[in-house]
């Protein structure tokens, strides 16, 4: 492995990066949302009670004890969404230059062959062999990469939007009980 690593040459390394990155986020928001969404799964009851207090419902609940009104419950609801949509932005951006970074490197392994075939005057094909293993390896590299951030992220994507779906859900009946005095 570290032997393909480095005939892929230096543009390996920003691609090695994007997928550490992507990876610890792809991790990171995982656990959050399975966090969240076992919180949302808590009985409407028990939360009204005080026996459970689901952290992404604190500031939900504390605008509706302070007697907010719908506008601003929406308001809250929505702040709690950006947050966990907070860092998906960043694997759709590793997602698209992880591909292109392997790209450069198809391009620079290409000059890096030329280069060979222009100074010598017969060409070995063992000459060129460094700049087309480069080209090979860093888009092979890149497109690995980019295809797993991608599908990550499109997963991610979708839990997001089930949790925003539950908790404007769960909002709206927190507000019409609250409203309704029940």
């Amino acid at each position: 492995m570290l032997y393909f690593f480095s005939k892929g040459g230096f543009l390996m390394y920003p691609i090695l990066l994007g997928s550490i990155v992507g990876v610890a986020i792809l991790i990171s928001k995982f656990i959050q949302y399975r966090k969240i969404l076992r919180e949302l799964e808590i009985p409407l009851d028990d939360i009204i009670e005080n026996k459970i207090k689901p952290t992404i419902l604190a500031p939900i609940l504390e605008g509706l004890k302070n007697n907010c009104d719908e506008k601003e419950a929406s308001i809250i609801g929505t702040k709690q969404i950006r947050r966990i949509e907070k860092g998906l932005s960043w694997l759709a951006l590793i997602a698209s230059i992880v591909p292109l970074l392997g790209l450069t490197g198809t391009v620079t392994g290409m000059i890096k062959a030329f280069i060979v075939i222009e100074k010598s005057t017969s060409v070995n094909p063992s000459m060129l062999a460094g700049g087309i293993w480069e080209a090979l390896i860093t888009t092979a590299a890149g497109l690995m990469v980019a295809v797993l951030i991608h599908i990550g992220h499109h997963y991610l994507e979708n839990r997001a939007d089930d949790i925003a779906f539950l908790l404007k859900e769960i909002t709206n009946k927190l507000y019409m009980r609250e409203r309704n005095g029940i």
